[in-house]
């Protein structure tokens, strides 16, 4: 590994703040940082990007090439990297890797993560306490896994836990897990199962909690059918802008699956399933923040009631004045004090 893009590589593992690196041309290389991209002085030989490739399908055990243009794979630091190849590129293949703050391992790491102040860590603690089910929905580059990979830290090690994930992302230091991945396949082997695959499997595999790194697709209508069925305390993330277009993009997912099911029915699945929507965002200096939190609360005719628990006005996660309807399980099973919402 000793060619111009692994050096690179290298000499920017050693750069803080660092979120993407994206290799467009052998002289158009760019990183974001605090929510900007920035462009280097680059200028990297074609035969280095060419044999970067096949170093990295090599790792990921895959097929690079002409008749495999698009790979997703894991760079030996647990970054992730997607390349697609020409002729469907012009010019230069495209590489984009995204790195993760990996010094983030706990809400004690730093006391003003995600914008949150104490008392809502401690809230975020007490929904994993409760085993209560969520989604942390969010756009491109805001924190989405970070943020999923803090909550799982709170998991209790007497707990199983299965993820399925795409690829690899999650840390997850629990003695009871089981690592599934979906879309493999490898070199050795032409068998490769979905998301909904693994999903519809690990119902069988006694899981305490299940937790699908990036849901998008029918592996949806699994999850909530699991949620609905005692395995509280599960998560996934969802691509969306904003906490309504969750809901909505939910019950696009949901009928992914494809089973024709009323849009009211579909509804109802969600509302009882999810108990909180967790929407991720960026603040104007470009942090990664939580922007609000947001309470499923059952149906009312054909609509998915919420009320919103906490959203953020100048800068700051506030409190909506509505307690949680499901303060009954935070209080009893969390632990949190019944006057919590009282000081806020």
């Amino acid at each position: 590994m000793t060619n111009s893009i692994w050096n690179l590589l290298n000499d920017l593992s050693k750069k803080a703040g660092i979120t993407e690196i994206l290799i467009n041309s052998p002289k158009s290389v760019f990183v974001e940082k605090g929510g900007e991209f920035i462009q280097l002085n680059a200028n990297l030989p074609p035969e280095d990007i060419k044999e970067f490739i096949k170093d990295v399908a090599l790792q990921n055990q895959q097929h690079c090439d002409e008749n495999h243009p698009i790979m997703d794979g894991v760079l030996p630091d647990g970054s992730r990297i997607n390349i697609i190849n020409e002729p469907f590129v012009n010019g230069s293949p495209a590489i984009s890797i995204r790195k993760y703050l990996k010094m983030i391992s706990s809400f004690e790491t730093d006391s003003a993560i995600f914008g949150l102040t104490p008392q809502w860590i401690y809230f975020l603690r007490t929904i994993m306490a409760s085993r209560l089910n969520f989604v942390v929905s969010g756009g491109t580059g805001v924190g989405k896994t970070t943020f999923m990979n803090l909550m799982i830290n709170e998991i209790s090690l007497q707990e199983r836990v299965i993820a399925i994930e795409d690829t690899r992302e999650l840390t997850i230091n629990l003695p009871n897990v089981v690592r599934l991945e979906s879309g493999v396949k490898t070199l050795q082997s032409s068998v490769m199962l979905s998301t909904r695959d693994l999903v519809k499997n690990t119902l069988r595999m006694r899981p305490d909690r299940i937790i699908i790194g990036e849901s998008r697709g029918g592996e949806l209508f699994d999850l909530l059918q699991a949620m609905n069925t005692g395995h509280d305390g599960s998560m996934t993330s969802i691509h969306a802008s904003s906490a309504g277009e969750c809901l909505s993009r939910m019950e696009t997912l949901f009928m992914l699956a494809g089973f024709e099911i009323p849009n009211s029915v579909v509804r109802k699945q969600i509302s009882s399933a999810v108990d909180f929507i967790i929407q991720l965002g960026r603040d104007k200096e470009g942090n990664r923040v939580v922007h609000e939190i947001i309470e499923l609360c059952g149906m009312e005719k054909n609509t998915i009631l919420t009320q919103t628990i906490a959203s953020r006005e100048d800068g700051i996660l506030a409190f909506k004045g509505v307690a949680p309807r499901s303060m009954d399980k935070l209080h009893k099973i969390g632990g949190m004090p019944s006057n919590f919402f009282e000081n806020m």
